[in-house]
C-alpha cells in the first residue's frame, strides 16, 4: 500500500500545479486577458522562412511550458497567496507571472515581422494578426504574407580609389545579378570587403565606409543596386582623401607587469607566436592570430598589442606587451571515497610549473595516496587497501617534431605531451603495480571546428608481484572456475599501443572517432627474430606477455531541431569494437567495454548491463564478466529550459555490449546479427540539470523498458508493461552532459 500513497502525493502535487495554472487567469484585472498560445505561420511554403525562427521577432509570448506542454512555472506562481509572507515571495520568485495580452506589443510584433521579411528580400510583405479570446485567455496567430521575393539587378560599384578598386576586383564577390536581395547578403559583402582590405594593410578602414544605393522595381520584382566605397575622412570637418595602406616598421616587446620589467619567455618563443611581420603590410587576421597564440600559452596572463603611426608616413610601430603568470603553483586536494560501502580517504599534492624552460612549457608533478578499509573479506590476513601513485607530465605548446618546417608549426595550434606514471595498489587479495608512459600530439587548424590527436607511443606495464594464497586457490587455480577473463587480468602484461583520434564540433553536429592498435610492432619483431613463449602459448618481451588487439570507436551526436529552436532534441549514437588477436585471446580489462551508467543506457547502473543476454548467477553486478568487445549506444534526449538555472530532459536510451568470441563464463554474451534486436536493452526517464555555464550538475532518473537478460515470456523482460520500482529504477548523478 505504500507505493500507491507515494504516487498519490505526486498526483496531488501535479494536480495542484495544473489547477493553479488554470486559476491564474481568474485573478486578472477586469477587461484583460492572459496570453495563452502564440503561433507564427506563413500563407505557403518558403524555403528561407522558418516560422519557428520568426517567433524571435514576436515581442510577447505566452507563459513557459515545460516540455512544450504544461505551464508548471505559472502554476507555481498561482499557488502563492496575496500577502507578502516568505513562502509566497519564494513561490513568486520561483514561478512566472501570467502574461497579459498587450495590443501595443502585438502591433509592434507585426511591424518587426514585416521588417524581418523585407530584410530577407520580400519587400512587399504583409503581416496579419488574428486573436481568439476564450474565457479569460487569448490566443494570438501571426500570419505572414511574404509575396514574391526581389532579386538584385544591374549591380554596380562606385569606388573612387583605383588601387582599392583593383584589389576588390581580384576577389570573388558575394553580391551579383540574380541573387535574392537581402540585408544579410549586403552586410556579408561589407564585412568581407572590410576584412579583405584590413588584411592588405588598410589599418584605418572600417565597414562604415561602405554604403549602398538601391532602386526598387515593383513591376519586375528587382532591385538595382550600387555599392559605394567612400573616400577616407578623419572627421566631419576634414576633407576627403584616399585610404592609406600601412606597413609594419618594427615590432618590440615589453613586460606588462608594473613591478617586473623582464618578459620571462625566450625571444624565439615571442617571435614564433607573433604573426605580424616587419616590412609587411598590416593584417587584421594576423593580429588576431597573434592574440590567439599568446592567449593559449599557460605562462601568459595578459597580452596587449598597440600600433603607433609614424608621423608623415604610412608606417606603424608595433608594441606587444606581455604579462606572465607566476610560474609555480602547489595545490593540495583531500578526497573521501566510498566503494560499495567501504569507506576511505585520499590526498593528492600537485606541483605545476607553467614556464619551466621559459617557453611556456608546463611541467606537472602529482603525488597521490589513498587508504580504504575493506569489510566482508574472509580468509585474508590484511583488510586494508593502500594505493599511492606518482605522475609526471610535460606539455609543450607547439609541435616537437624534427624536420617540421616553421611555417607548418605556425599554421596549427598544437600541443606535444610526454607523461610518466607509477601506480602501486596493495589489496588484501593481491598487489598490483602499473608503470605507464606516453608521447602524443594534439593539434587543430586556426578557425576550423575539427581537432586531431596522435598517440605516437603509449606504454603500459602491469605487474602482479604478489597474489594471496586464498585468492589464488578460490579463483585462479580452482579447477571448477574456468573464467579465462578473470585469470587474464591477474597476470603480468605489457601493452604497447599507437592511436589516432579526430574530433569535429560545429555547435550542432559533434563527431568523435578514435582508432588504436597494440602489439603490432612487437608481433612483427617476434615474427622476424623469433621469441620465447610462456605456459599459455604467448610470446614475451622482457619476459612478459604482451597484448595484441585493434580497437575503433565512433561517437556521433546531432541536434535535430537546429539552432533556431530554443529547445533541443539530441540524437546520439556510440559504436565501439575491439578485437584481440595474435598474442591475446582476451582484451585487457581497461580496454573492454561496459554498459549502463550516466552516459549509457540509464535504466541500468554503471557496469550492470550485458554482455548480450548474460545475467550473473547470483544476480549481482560482476565487474569482470559484465564487460565486452563490442558496444552500441543509441540515445534520444529532449532538453528544455525550466526556470532560473534549471533545465529538464526526457530521454530514451537503447544499447548493450557483446563479446566477439564465445566465453563459457559469459553465456549469451556473444554477438550475432540474428539476435541483435532482441539483445538491445531499452530504458526511458527524466533528467534535471543545474546549468552554471562553466559546469553542469546532472541528475537522471531512468527506468528499464526492455531487459534482454530475461526471456521474452518472463514479465521482467518487459518492465515497461510490468514495472517494479525497486528492480527497474536507476538514479545517476554526474557532472557535464551525457553527450
Amino acid at each position: 500500500m505504500k507505493k500507491p500513497v507515494k504516487w498519490s502525493y505526486l498526483t496531488l502535487l501535479a494536480g495542484a500545479l495544473l489547477l493553479g495554472s488554470c486559476s491564474a487567469s481568474r485573478d486578472l484585472p477586469e477587461g484583460t486577458y492572459m496570453l495563452d498560445k502564440v503561433k507564427v505561420m506563413t500563407d505557403g511554403k518558403y524555403q528561407d522562412i522558418n516560422p519557428t525562427q520568426m517567433m524571435n521577432y514576436v515581442r510577447q509570448k505566452g507563459n513557459a511550458r515545460w516540455f512544450s506542454a504544461i505551464k508548471i512555472p505559472l502554476g507555481v506562481y498561482a499557488m502563492a497567496g496575496k500577502d507578502s509572507s516568505w513562502i509566497n515571495r519564494t513561490l513568486r520568485q520561483m514561478g512566472e507571472a501570467p502574461v497579459i495580452y498587450d495590443t501595443l506589443l502585438a502591433r509592434q510584433s507585426c511591424e518587426d515581422l514585416q521588417l524581418a521579411l523585407q530584410n530577407k528580400g520580400y519587400l512587399d510583405a504583409q503581416v496579419e494578426m488574428f486573436i481568439k479570446p476564450h474565457r479569460r485567455k487569448m490566443d494570438a496567430l501571426y500570419v505572414l504574407h511574404p509575396g514574391k521575393p526581389y532579386y538584385i539587378s544591374d549591380f554596380t560599384t562606385d569606388i573612387q580609389d583605383s588601387v582599392i578598386a583593383r584589389m576588390i576586383a581580384s576577389r570573388k564577390p558575394l553580391l551579383y545579378n540574380g541573387l535574392q536581395f537581402s540585408t544579410d547578403a549586403l552586410n556579408a559583402e561589407r564585412s568581407q570587403i572590410t576584412s579583405f582590405l584590413q588584411d592588405q594593410g588598410y589599418f584605418r578602414f572600417h565597414k562604415e565606409f561602405i554604403t549602398y544605393r538601391a532602386r526598387k522595381d515593383s513591376a519586375r520584382h528587382e532591385v538595382g543596386l550600387t555599392m559605394v566605397l567612400h573616400p577616407y575622412r578623419a572627421n566631419s570637418e576634414a576633407r576627403d582623401t584616399l585610404h592609406s595602406r600601412y606597413w609594419i616598421r618594427n615590432i618590440s616587446y615589453e613586460s606588462g607587469a608594473l613591478n617586473d620589467s623582464v618578459i620571462h619567455l625566450r625571444s624565439s618563443v615571442l617571435k614564433e607566436n607573433t604573426f605580424l611581420t616587419e616590412g609587411q603590410p598590416y593584417s587584421s587576421s594576423q593580429l588576431q592570430n597573434t592574440y590567439n597564440h599568446f592567449g593559449r600559452l599557460g605562462a601568459v596572463r595578459y597580452t596587449n598589442i598597440s600600433f603607433q603611426p609614424v608621423a608623415d608616413t604610412t608606417l606603424l610601430d608595433t608594441k606587444i606587451q606581455i604579462q606572465t603568470n607566476k610560474p609555480s603553483t602547489i595545490s593540495f586536494q583531500p578526497e573521501g571515497t566510498n566503494t560499495s560501502g567501504d569507506l576511505g580517504a585520499a590526498v593528492s599534492l600537485t606541483y605545476q610549473n607553467r614556464n619551466i624552460f621559459r617557453g611556456s612549457e608546463t611541467f606537472t608533478m602529482k603525488v597521490r595516496g589513498a587508504y580504504e578499509a575493506i569489510r566482508g573479506l574472509e580468509g585474508y590476513s590484511n583488510q586494508d587497501f593502500i594505493e599511492y601513485s606518482i605522475e609526471g607530465r610535460l606539455t609543450f605548446p607547439r609541435f616537437i617534431i624534427p624536420f617540421l618546417s616553421a611555417e607548418s608549426r605556425r599554421r596549427n595550434t598544437a600541443t606535444s605531451e610526454v607523461s610518466l606514471m607509477y601506480d602501486s595498489q596493495d589489496r588484501p587479495e593481491f598487489h598490483r603495480r602499473v608503470l605507464s608512459s606516453g608521447w602524443r600530439y594534439l593539434w587543430k587548424k586556426q578557425g576550423h571546428p575539427d581537432s586531431y590527436r596522435f598517440d605516437v607511443l603509449d606504454l603500459n606495464y602491469v605487474f602482479m608481484p604478489w597474489i594471496s594464497d586464498t585468492f589464488r586457490k578460490e579463483y585462479l587455480d580452482n579447477p571448477s572456475n574456468s573464467n579465462v577473463i578473470l585469470r587474464y587480468n591477474y597476470e603480468d602484461l605489457f601493452i604497447m599501443k599507437m592511436g589516432f583520434g579526430y574530433t569535429y564540433n560545429n555547435g550542432r553536429v559533434a563527431l568523435k572517432t578514435n582508432v588504436e592498435s597494440a602489439g603490432n610492432l612487437l608481433g612483427l619483431g617476434t615474427a622476424i627474430f623469433g621469441g620465447s613463449k610462456n605456459v599459455n602459448g604467448q610470446y614475451r618481451v622482457f619476459d612478459i606477455a604482451y597484448a595484441q588487439y585493434v580497437k575503433a570507436d565512433v561517437d556521433f551526436a546531432r541536434n535535430l531541431l537546429g539552432r533556431a529552436y530554443k529547445d533541443q532534441l539530441i540524437f546520439h549514437v556510440g559504436l565501439g569494437v575491439a578485437y584481440p588477436y595474435g598474442n591475446s585471446k582476451v582484451l585487457p580489462f581497461e580496454k573492454r567495454y561496459f554498459s549502463g551508467g550516466a552516459n549509457s543506457v540509464r535504466g541500468w547502473t554503471v557496469r550492470s548491463l550485458g554482455p548480450g543476454r548474460y545475467k550473473d548467477k547470483d544476480g549481482r553486478i560482476n565487474f569482470i564478466t559484465q564487460t565486452g568487445d563490442l558496444k552500441i549506444d543509441l540515445n534520444l534526449e529532449y532538453r528544455t529550459h525550466l526556470f532560473w538555472k534549471f533545465n529538464g530532459a526526457a530521454f530514451l536510451d537503447a544499447g548493450n555490449i557483446w563479446t566477439l568470441r564465445q566465453y563459457d563464463e559469459q553465456p549469451g554474451g556473444q554477438f550475432t546479427f540474428k539476435s541483435l534486436i532482441t539483445d538491445l536493452a531499452v530504458s526511458y526517464g527524466l533528467g534535471l540539470r543545474l546549468n552554471f555555464d562553466f559546469f553542469v550538475l546532472r541528475f537522471d532518473m531512468g527506468m528499464k523498458a526492455i531487459n534482454p537478460a530475461y526471456q521474452t515470456e518472463d514479465e521482467a523482460h518487459y518492465p515497461l508493461i510490468h514495472p517494479r520500482f525497486s528492480r527497474d529504477f536507476a538514479f545517476h548523478f554526474a557532472v557535464g552532459m551525457p553527450f
